[in-house]
């Protein structure tokens, strides 16, 4: 594959990726119904965790950049049982959140075309929150971003710089705005996460947090396309930072403007009710247009890191060599591309089942949550194994290297584990909802369940050499050979 992305590239690539403006305009009503007026403290306490994992991730693809990102790296290090789970759960978890994001950009869209006074078309009534007509446009939306993406990562990112640029401005803008214009008393209450609830709030609070910090590290799977390793750790750094720096904003801007009923009764809906009530049309569409943005550009940027993840499983005869078919002009990994997109639509269409785009949203962000947790810590757990020898050598970057990814991860597991446990406990009966703990607990259960039959498929059917058991640790940066291509 070329090596055609810069920093610039790749920061639109992660923040693209992240989605910030789709988790400020579904995902904070959804965790003030959790935590309450809470969303600032809850927002800067999972980013900790997160950003100290995303040292692991940083020197790791320094050291060794590769499209498999965490699935090379565990499985090279620690275990390639675990280091294939590690990049089946990303997989599936990606394809998962394209599904619901079908729904969101198609939700976001039925709203925009009902602020303009349709709401019907053909006998039938448009509704946002219904997951079969949001599923339907949204996968339209889907084809086409993928389409965009078997073009090259250069005609991507400048595609997503646009629509990025657009939608900061918009969601800049409300958001400073209503910093002053808000009339709900400001407390610094909102800061302290002792005032979260209970310790359940907490857990599930904070699994949903870091599901909006998730995407930081879909970078690293571009690191054989860009032209200097070092430029795919900046851009996660660069996007983590602008994203806690949004959402501490939107956090605080949006518990100046709207009651706590408001903000967690909307749900999916938060970003646009929070538009319409500091604006008057058509500048309050801004902010939904700015949501519809977000969403289109978070399906291109789950196709590509998606695509390029499996063409690195497809090189190792983990899974089948159709994933390494490259495009001939384009060179991108254009079968999978689509393969992948096919794939999404499929749970997208499932997904019908649930009636509202809401508890669709819910059931699928704690799942994914939870498994991002599990992908999260594997990889700070093999950057400490890695790089443990910095300990004796070189303490301080030891810190930052060994002790804070084991920390960041320790958490994750900790949150992720407690959320799982409450799921089991919260029922005596499955039922197909969101509400209910034993289906909310089987989702993430089947995604990374499914992974155990697939690895052992690559492992005595395929015979990948993935499984061999050459594995050792990463090179160590300043050698000779910390920069060249691994075996």
């Amino acid at each position: 594959m070329r090596r055609t992305l810069g920093v610039g590239g790749g920061v639109v690539l992660a923040a693209s990726s992240t989605a910030a403006t789709t988790s400020v305009g579904i995902g904070l009503g959804l965790m003030a119904g959790i935590v309450g007026l809470h969303l600032p403290a809850l927002m800067l306490l999972a980013f900790l965790p997160v950003l100290a994992i995303a040292g692991g991730y940083g020197r790791l693809g320094r050291v060794e950049p590769d499209a498999g990102s965490s699935y090379r790296w565990v499985g090279r290090i620690l275990n390639p049982w675990l280091g294939f789970l590690t990049g089946w759960v990303n997989t599936v978890g990606t394809i998962v959140f394209m599904a619901y994001t079908t729904a969101v950009t198609g939700s976001a869209l039925l709203q925009l075309v009902g602020q303009t006074g349709l709401h019907s078309l053909a006998g039938l009534t448009l509704d946002p929150d219904s997951t079969v007509q949001s599923t339907a446009i949204g996968l339209v939306v889907l084809v086409a971003a993928a389409l965009v993406a078997v073009r090259g990562l250069d005609l991507a990112a400048r595609l997503q710089k646009y629509l990025l640029v657009f939608e900061y401005v918009v969601l800049l803008g409300f958001c400073g705005y209503g910093l002053f214009a808000g009339d709900q008393p400001f407390s610094l209450d909102w800061f302290d996460p002792f005032a979260i609830p209970s310790p359940q709030a907490l857990a599930e609070g904070m699994v949903q947090a870091v599901f909006c910090y998730w995407g930081f590290e879909s970078v690293f799977s571009i690191g054989e396309e860009v032209r200097d390793p070092r430029d795919a750790s900046r851009s996660g750094f660069v996007a983590l930072t602008v994203m806690l720096l949004i959402f501490l904003l939107a956090g605080t801007a949006f518990q100046r403007v709207l009651p706590l009923d408001d903000l967690a009764d909307n749900g999916a809906q938060g970003l646009a009710f929070f538009g319409e009530r500091l604006a008057h049309q058509p500048l309050a569409a801004l902010p939904l247009v700015a949501l519809l943005f977000s969403a289109a550009a978070s399906l291109q940027a789950s196709v590509i890191p998606t695509a390029r993840g499996m063409y690195a499983m497809g090189r190792d005869r983990t899974l089948g060599p159709i994933w390494t078919r490259l495009h001939p002009r384009h060179a991108t990994p254009a079968v999978g591309t689509l393969l992948v997109t096919a794939i999404a639509g499929v749970p997208a269409l499932l997904s019908v089942a649930i009636p509202t785009v809401s508890d669709l949203i819910l059931a699928a962000v704690d799942a994914i949550g939870i498994v991002v947790a599990l992908y999260y810590a594997l990889t700070a757990f093999a950057a400490a194994v890695s790089f443990r020898h910095l300990l004796r050598t070189a303490p301080l970057e030891g810190l930052r290297a060994v002790v804070a990814p084991v920390l960041g991860a320790l958490v994750l597991l900790t949150v992720g584990g407690y959320l799982a446990w409450t799921f089991y406990d919260s029922a005596d009966h499955f039922e197909l909802s969101a509400d209910n703990g034993w289906f909310d607990l089987l989702v993430p259960a089947l995604m990374i369940g499914s992974g155990l039959p697939a690895a052992a498929w690559a492992r005595w059917v395929r015979k990948s050499p993935y499984f061999l058991p050459e594995r050792g640790d990463a090179p160590v940066a300043g050698s000779t050979n910390a920069l060249e291509p691994q075996p």
